[in-house]
C-alpha cells in the first residue's frame, strides 16, 4: 500500500470491524441505530423500548385474549463521544496493510472499545435487584446459581441471558473443579483458554471494565425509615445511630425485603438523617422506623437478558471544510476526520464514536455482587 492510498475512508472501514470485534458490552445488548445523523454530542433521541410480552393458557370456552402492543418510548441523550486522536504523519509512515493493521487500527479499535465497554458498565447503578454477599469475591458454582435465581424470580426470560464478571470472580471460577474437570464431559474450554462458558442457563464473560461501587455513607447503625411512605412514593427519608456521609447514585437499600436502588445523590447526613432520598422501583407503604439495611460498597458484576439495557448510536455529521468519512455496521457508527491545526502547524487524524447507554428495564437485570 503507498501512502497515498491511506485515506481516511481506507482508514475508517478497516478500522470500524476490528472495534466492533474488541466490544464486550455493546454486543450482548438490545442495540438502537439509525442512518439520522445528529451534530454532535449531547443530542436527545427519541428510542422505542424492546416490547416485552407473556404467555398464558388458551381456554377454549373464553378463547384468547390478545395483548395490547404499546410502542413505548424513553428519551436517550447521546452523552458520550470515543475519540482517538493522532498526528497523521505516523499514518503515512506505514508502508503496507499490515503496517497500517499493527501500528495503528488495533490499537486505536482496542482503545475506542476500552471506553466504549467501561461508559456502558456503568448502568450497573440503576439495577437494584442483587444476589451474593458485598465484598465477597465470588467463587462457587452455588454463586452462579443463586445468580440463576434472582433472574427467576424476577421472571427473566432464560433465552439469551449473559453474566458480565471482573477479573476476580473470573479467576475463582476457572478453578471450580466442576468447570476445569469438563473434559471428561468431552470439553477442554475452560482448562486451555480459561473460560467458563455457558453454565446454568448464562453466558459468562469477563470485562476488565466491571465497576467497583463505593457508598457514601462513611458511618452508619440502627438505621430506619424517617416518617411513614405513602404506597407510590419515590422519595423517603433515613435516620440512624452514627450515620454520616451521604447516599449516592447507585447506592442499594433494602426494606421489608425488598430493595431499591438510589437514583440521585442525596443530601449529606444531617443530625444523623437524611431527608428526600430518591429510590427505584415505587415504594409500598411503610411505617414509621421499618429497618433499613444499607448494602456495603461491593464490585458490581452483572447478570441480564438483553433488553435490560440499549446502546444507542447515531453518525456524527461531517464537520464542513475537512477530508471526512462516516461508516456504520452492526448498529455501530464511526466518523473518521482528517485536518490541519494551523496553530502547531500539524496534520491531525480524528476517529470519533457518538454513543448513550439506556437502562430499559431494570427488573430484567441482576447485580451480582462482589
Amino acid at each position: 500500500m503507498s501512502n497515498t492510498f491511506i485515506s481516511v475512508k481506507e482508514i475508517a472501514r478497516n478500522l470500524l470491524p476490528r472495534l466492533i470485534e474488541n466490544l464486550v458490552f455493546p454486543n450482548l445488548i438490545y442495540k438502537d441505530y439509525s442512518e439520522e445523523f445528529v451534530n454532535g454530542k449531547g443530542a436527545t433521541i427519541q428510542v422505542k423500548k424492546p416490547v416485552i410480552l407473556t404467555a398464558s393458557d388458551f381456554d377454549e370456552g373464553t378463547g384468547v385474549s390478545a395483548q395490547a402492543v404499546t410502542e413505548e418510548s424513553v428519551e436517550v441523550t447521546l452523552d458520550k463521544l470515543a475519540t482517538v486522536d493522532v498526528e497523521f504523519g505516523s499514518i503515512q509512515r506505514a508502508t503496507n496493510v499490515d503496517d497500517l493493521n499493527r501500528l495503528f487500527l488495533e490499537p486505536a479499535a482496542i482503545a475506542l472499545a476500552q471506553k466504549i465497554n467501561s461508559d456502558g458498565l456503568l448502568v450497573y447503578k440503576d439495577i437494584p435487584y442483587t444476589s451474593g454477599v458485598a465484598g465477597t469475591t465470588p467463587d462457587a458454582l452455588t454463586d452462579l446459581s443463586d445468580v440463576r435465581l434472582a433472574l427467576n424470580n424476577k421472571n427473566v426470560p432464560v433465552p439469551g441471558r449473559v453474566a458480565i464478571w471482573d477479573p476476580a470472580a473470573d479467576a475463582k471460577f476457572t478453578c471450580i473443579d466442576a468447570i476445569v474437570n469438563a473434559e471428561k464431559a468431552g470439553s477442554v474450554q475452560a482448562l486451555r483458554e480459561g473460560s467458563i462458558g455457558r453454565i446454568f442457563g448464562l453466558d459468562n464473560y469477563m470485562s476488565q471494565a466491571i465497576k467497583a461501587h463505593a457508598t457514601g455513607i462513611t458511618a452508619a447503625t440502627a438505621v430506619k425509615v424517617n416518617g411513614a411512605v405513602t404506597a407510590g412514593a419515590t422519595k423517603l427519608s433515613i435516620d440512624g445511630t452514627t450515620l454520616t456521609g451521604k447516599l449516592v447514585k447507585g447506592d442499594v437499600m433494602t426494606i421489608g425485603g425488598n430493595n431499591y436502588v438510589v437514583t440521585a445523590d442525596s443530601a449529606t447526613a444531617s443530625t444523623n438523617a437524611i431527608a428526600d432520598v430518591e429510590v427505584y422501583p415505587a415504594l409500598p407503604a411503610i411505617d414509621n422506623d421499618t429497618a433499613v439495611t444499607l448494602v456495603a460498597s461491593h464490585t458490581a458484576n452483572l447478570a441480564f437478558n438483553p433488553s435490560a439495557f440499549a446502546f444507542v448510536t447515531r453518525p456524527l455529521a461531517a464537520p464542513a471544510g475537512v477530508e471526512s468519512y462516516v461508516t456504520s455496521y452492526n448498529g455501530v457508527t464511526l466518523r473518521v476526520v482528517r485536518g490541519y491545526d494551523m496553530k502547531y502547524k500539524k496534520e491531525m487524524l480524528s476517529m470519533d464514536v457518538l454513543y448513550g447507554y439506556k437502562t430499559m428495564y431494570p427488573e430484567l437485570a441482576v447485580r451480582a455482587l462482589g
